[in-house]
């Protein structure tokens, strides 16, 4: 068992994007976001991702803007380093080392050069009592800088980022924490501490979960748990202070925010509406329906733009007039994944269950939710306590025809309801959407981008299709037979049949619909799970600690196996070569393998196995085990004792869901160690959501490489050139490369040549590097820790050296010097044409007629 160096694990998306406020450049053109242990860089009017800054060890817990340098964002992250990073290029400038997990990042104008953290207490570093401290910042050229000099500001500080925040443009800070509110004045050094009761007679809750003060005046704005906005002023007064109160939220207020004029207050919370408060004034206007509760706000320094944040990983970009311009949605994960991982036949969209009562379908290459199918079919409210639809099954047929669904509701046995849908593909409502997408080629074009969507319409609905819940559904997997079968506690699997053309007619219905054809039982225990065969000539059907085996034509049990004691899992059929055995896995920790001709246990093994996947295309099988808090993954044949590939520590935690994606066309050149990977690329989605795919070394130079042909393009297009009109290239040329090309979460740190990389030698290394020439060790660097090792590995990988020089700044001015001879040159021709057109006309007329006539 051997780790294959051809094989990669690339992040290609998936990940929260909704932990801390996103914050908005100052052009209002870009918007950046923490996403796991990257911080995301996306476009607001394009809501494509532009950038990834990549670096961090570990979760990325805040955001901000650099008060010297607009230009420049600040992250912090819980691998105690605070990170400078140019986010236009995409370029790390320095690493600030604090040594402890920093839970929040605050900077204010009026501390130059002091950066502002909450982490843990001393000698509490594993404990929740934080502080904040102010960090002092050096000034040197060295990259990795290791910061010293930090200086307790306040004590026992919330871990909420969203109970601390500046006042008056640096002069003062508030924080909140239980029913506790600080507030500390720079200048005096001087806290003023204010408490509440825990309750009223009315039953309110005081306690606080949000802080945000005004940038001008002294006033602090939080929230509480009973949806009450309280504005304190004069608290600098200790017997003086006084407070207003807002209220319109029913529950918990999550955010705070004011916008930079102080005009405006804006709150949001579970009910998923903005409610904008106008300050000194009694009058509010709210923007409804916007997805899930709502977790941030911010707002951009001119104040034209704000952005919420949601429950369900979206980010949503409203306009100052409350016009929602821009909707940034990540992969939506909810409490957990029931439907398992589905590839969509026809847009070869994954497909899992996201806000109550959808299915989402997200695109793997875009890294980017397409649309949401609404399966349930009713308007999401949010009450305590309220039973919601939850879609906790889905399958699809070989073609993309028909889609089955099961959508429950109830938490307790007695009271679940069960719904099984039918879907069919709709030829005639299927969706074009035209997007505008705009590209700098001397001006804004708007370009046409056409997406295709799949269109499903409800066949039929079968109330109550089992006692109990429905444990597994597969199709029959081929088109031969439109069959579903499903299984369920109530101690039985059914078989569900669509009609034939012939029975419509005669029933007058407009087409032919879904009934059950068959009932079976097994000594009245509980199906767990069920498969089919690749051919469709077997059905295998698990009860508990036995596995089944029917004939699906004429329904005959044909044959039982049993294994070791434990209820079986995950069930599946070998493939091609190795369709002649069957795997299960059992709560007993036991992977077995059954010979179907000889109806006999093969082999089996003591393994913890999580997962159990099996490719359609190709013989191999994917397990997951856990073991010591992390993942492994072992890729084998049936047939074969010894594994094709391991991959180990592949994840902390545990594997969620995990799928083999067919592929449109087998990779060429793969080795022998890559193999496995020719017909079908295996993806799995991790415990913090995020979702790693494995891509052999050749596939992923050849990604990024043409990703970064197009990123040059754009970009330079973007910067230089935007006097000269040239939508017919953008057209034809540049944006339909752009959107074939998937994209991937890595962002080596030769992408791009900036002014920074010229400052830090790095720029004449990489000449000498390219030339042949030796580097001295003090011109060379230390390279900062990038991640784990199969991240470091994939960002260890440069085919493409000649290109970085392309995006140099000596490389720009000759782009731009080029394109605008070519401009010239051509207007030159142009008017040299038309007048030799008219000289010639001229001449030919004998009376010497007038320009016009000529013409």
């Amino acid at each position: 068992m051997v780790e294959s160096s051809e094989v990669r694990v690339v992040r290609c998306g998936g990940s929260r994007i909704n932990v801390a406020a996103p914050v908005i450049s100052v052009d209002s053109r870009f918007l950046l976001c923490a996403s796991g242990d990257l911080v995301k860089v996306f476009s607001t009017s394009t809501e494509e991702w532009v950038h990834v800054l990549q670096g961090h060890t570990n979760v990325v817990t805040g955001i901000t803007l650099n008060p010297a340098n607009q230009l420049q964002v600040y992250s912090s992250s819980a691998d105690g380093t605070v990170r400078l990073w140019d986010f236009t290029d995409g370029i790390l400038i320095k690493t600030f080392v604090i040594g402890y997990p920093i839970a929040t990042l605050l900077v204010s104008n009026k501390h130059e050069g002091i950066l502002f953290l909450v982490v843990p207490a001393k000698d509490n570093s594993n404990s929740e009592c934080l502080q904040l401290v102010a960090a002092h910042v050096p000034k040197t050229l060295e990259q990795e800088v290791e910061v010293r000099e930090l200086s307790s500001v306040l004590p026992n500080i919330s871990p909420n980022p969203r109970a601390v925040g500046f006042g008056r443009e640096g002069e003062y800070i508030a924080s909140a924490e239980g029913l506790k509110l600080i507030v500390y004045f720079f200048r005096d050094q001087k806290p003023y501490r204010f408490n509440l009761s825990k309750s009223t007679k009315k039953g309110a809750k005081n306690t606080f979960t949000c802080v945000s003060c005004h940038p001008k005046d002294d006033c602090v704005a939080t929230g509480h748990e009973d949806g009450k906005i309280r504005l304190w002023r004069n608290f600098n007064q200790k017997k003086e202070y006084t407070y207003t109160t807002l209220h319109w939220h029913h529950s918990v207020v999550n955010t705070l925010c004011f916008t930079p004029e102080g005009t405006t207050l804006l709150s949001g919370g579970i009910e998923s509406v903005l409610v904008q408060w106008q300050y000194d004034r009694n009058s509010k206007y709210i923007l409804p329906r916007l997805g899930g509760s709502i977790t941030h706000i911010s707002v951009s320094a001119d104040g034209s733009l704000f952005t919420t944040s949601h429950s369900d990983n979206k980010i949503t970009v409203i306009q100052s007039n409350l016009k929602v311009s821009a909707v940034i949605q990540g992969l939506v994960k909810g409490e957990a994944v029931h439907t398992d991982l589905v590839i969509d036949p026809r847009s070869k969209a994954l497909v899992l269950n996201g806000k109550p009562g959808h299915l989402q379908f997200y695109s793997l290459q875009r890294d980017k939710q397409l649309y949401n199918l609404d399966i349930v079919q009713q308007e999401y409210i949010y009450q305590e306590g309220l039973d919601q639809y939850e879609v906790v099954k889905a399958a699809f047929d070989a073609h993309g025809s028909c889609l089955a669904t099961v959508e429950e509701r109830g938490k307790k046995l007695s009271d679940t309801e069960i719904t099984l849908k039918f879907w069919d593909y709709n030829e005639t409502a299927q969706r074009y959407t035209l997007t505008c997408q705009k590209v700098f080629c001397a001006v804004w074009i708007s370009t046409l981008n056409i997406l295709y969507f799949s269109s499903f319409v409800l066949n039929t609905t079968v109330m109550t299709p089992h006692d109990n819940r429905i444990t597994s559904m597969c199709f029959f997997p081929t088109a031969e037979t439109t069959m579903v079968v499903t299984t369920a506690r109530d101690g039985c699997f059914k078989a569900w049949l669509l009609g034939q053309e012939s029975d419509t007619e005669k029933q007058g219905t407009d087409g032919p619909s879904w009934s059950c054809d068959f009932v079976g039982r097994y000594h009245d225990l509980q199906p767990t799970n069920c498969c089919f065969s690749a051919d469709g000539s077997l059905l295998a059907v698990s009860f508990q600690e036995v596995i089944t085996i029917w004939n699906p034509e004429t329904w005959e049990l044909l044959t039982t196996l049993c294994q070791p004691p434990g209820n079986i899992k995950d069930l599946c059929f070998g493939r091609l070569s190795c369709s002649r055995y069957l795997l299960a896995t059992t709560t007993k920790n036991m992977l077995c393998c059954w010979n179907l001709l000889t109806c006999s246990l093969e082999w089996s093994t003591s393994i913890a196995v999580t997962l159990l996947k099996a490719d359609p295309l190709s013989e191999n099988m994917a397990v997951f085990t856990l073991q010591k808090e992390q993942t492994d993954l072992f890729v084998f044949k049936p047939c074969e004792p010894r594994p094709l590939f391991t991959q180990n520590a592949l994840c902390v935690g545990e594997v969620q869901r995990a799928i083999f994606v067919p592929r449109e066309e087998p990779l060429d050149n793969c080795d022998e160690s890559s193999l496995w990977l020719n017909r079908s690329q295996l993806y799995c989605l991790t415990e913090n959501m995020d979702l790693l795919a494995f891509t052999t070394k050749i596939e992923d130079d050849s990604l990024i490489s043409r990703k970064l042909v197009c990123n040059l393009t754009l970009i330079v297009f973007e910067k230089h050139i935007k006097r000269v009109s040239c939508s017919i290239f953008c057209l034809v040329t540049i944006n339909p490369v752009c959107h074939l090309l998937p994209t991937q979460a890595v962002i080596d740190d030769s992408v791009a040549v900036t002014p920074f990389y010229l400052l830090l030698g790095k720029h004449r290394q990489r000449e000498q590097e390219m030339c042949g020439l030796p580097v001295t060790e003090q011109q060379g660097r230390a390279q900062l820790p990038q991640g784990s090792v199969a991240v470091r590995e994939v960002r260890s990988r440069v085919p493409w050296k000649c290109l970085v020089m392309v995006y140099s700044t000596r490389s720009r001015v000759v782009l731009l010097l080029i394109f605008v001879c070519v401009c010239v040159c051509v207007c030159v021709c142009v008017l040299f044409y038309t007048f030799s057109c008219y000289t010639r006309r001229l001449m030919s007329c004998p009376q010497r007629p007038s320009y016009a006539t000529c013409l």
